[in-house]
């Protein structure tokens, strides 16, 4: 994953905005609607957005807050693919009528994606996503750094969201001798509350949806992982427009970097009990 968090602080730096942007320049981004910004986030994808509160949403609110905008939020189901998000929520709109926002949230800021999606401009990451696994302390030790420590899954249960990278990881590794006792949820929270309920003695999955979701709890751990056998311990997510909207690229890139200065993005973080992983750094 492309995480040169410096090169995209001197590149969003070449629009100094302050701390809010003047009412005129405010009028010349590309905005759909004079005065509001159109901001797409993931329906259902706690603590990131999920009925109007997350992560993202707080994000957005305060991004359109230092352009000098109104911040207008369409949360939306993922499709087959990010390349379909992308389409249906950046560029073009969805088929249904959904019309396209004007800027999309946790996209992953990837060289590969952004390849193959030239009517967007992917930037600004923000947050250094990895894979992590919970754990009762009673019934599992630290996990090893390698894939042959989750052997004691094939008696043990462990917990996954439907159709991730975690799931689709345990369904394959050690030639499948997990699969039997991979259980499944529709959500990471609901697959949490199982855990702790004593239904299974681990979950895996990303480490702030992870993190959000076990809180303080007593008598559990959260462990990161980096099993040489996954091909994908980590990743940065940041934003997408159109891709000639470059001015309004600029203006959320530098009102990012704002954020990041101020403190304000740790803290946003933090009120959601999510440690903030700055991209680059690890």
């Amino acid at each position: 994953m492309k995480n040169d968090r410096r090169h995209f602080l001197l590149a969003a730096g070449a629009l100094y905005l302050g701390s809010l942007l003047p009412a005129r320049a405010a009028a010349q981004l590309e905005t759909q609607q004079a005065g509001a910004l159109r901001i797409a986030v993931y329906a259902d994808f706690a603590p990131w957005s999920a009925r109007g509160k997350g992560i993202d949403i707080a994000i957005g609110q305060a991004l359109a807050e230092r352009l000098g905008l109104r911040a207008e939020f369409v949360e939306f189901i993922a499709d087959e693919d990010m390349n379909d998000d992308l389409r249906n929520m950046v560029w073009r709109g969805h088929y249904l009528g959904t019309r396209p926002a004007d800027v999309m949230l946790h996209v992953p800021v990837d060289a590969n994606l952004a390849r193959r999606n030239d009517k967007v401009k992917i930037f600004g990451p923000y947050h250094l996503e990895t894979m992590a696994l919970a754990r009762d302390t009673a019934r599992l030790p630290e996990p090893a750094g390698s894939a042959s420590g989750l052997e004691v899954f094939t008696s043990e249960k462990i917990g996954a969201e439907l159709d991730t990278h975690a799931s689709d990881f345990l369904l394959h590794v050690l030639g499948g001798r997990l699969r039997n006792n991979v259980v499944h949820f529709r959500s990471t929270e609901q697959a949490v509350q199982a855990m702790r309920q004593g239904e299974m003695a681990a979950v895996m999955g990303s480490r702030a949806q992870l993190e959000a979701a076990l809180g303080k709890a007593d008598g559990f751990a959260l462990d990161p992982l980096h099993m040489p056998e996954m091909r994908l311990r980590g990743w940065s997510v940041g934003m997408a427009v159109k891709a000639e909207h470059e001015t309004l690229a600029a203006a959320l890139g530098e009102a990012l970097a704002e954020l990041q200065r101020s403190g304000e993005l740790g803290r946003i973080f933090a009120q959601h009990g999510v440690t903030h992983q700055v991209p680059g750094s690890n």
